[in-house]
């Protein structure tokens, strides 16, 4: 078995093995860069859907570090007052431009990091952008 992930949010999508529908929770394993469920690839680890859908849980904080990446993700979405000034905030953090996609200088995309990242490095951008889980 490889790495544990588990399902952040609840996925329905369709895999490369055709359509799966996944309840929050349920725990998939990481195996040569595939998220597999039931001896099934769903998707590869660094996919759109694998971002969307699972989070890491080798470490027994997947459920908490899904819940801070759908709450930085909805924080930072939203057009209110404070929109600018939290993406002011994340671009002049150091921290923060750890977690980015680093082919883009002039445009934010989170990288790969962001979704694979530890607790305190999440608990720290929702912190910056007052996100909350």
């Amino acid at each position: 078995m490889g790495a544990a992930y588990i399902v952040r949010k609840r996925a329905r999508f369709v895999s490369i093995n055709g359509p799966v529908n996944l309840r929050y929770g349920t725990p998939v394993d990481a195996v040569d860069g595939f998220l597999v469920h039931n001896g099934r690839p769903l998707c590869a680890v660094t996919s759109e859907s694998a971002h969307r859908y699972f989070a890491r849980n080798d470490d027994g904080n997947g459920k908490a570090r899904g819940a801070l990446i759908g709450a930085i993700t909805a924080k930072l979405e939203r057009k209110d007052a404070g929109h600018q000034m939290r993406w002011d905030l994340l671009w002049s953090d150091p921290e923060a431009q750890k977690l980015r996609h680093p082919d883009h200088a002039d445009f934010w995309l989170w990288g790969h990091a962001f979704f694979e990242a530890d607790m305190a490095d999440l608990e720290h951008v929702a912190g910056l952008i007052g996100a909350r889980r």
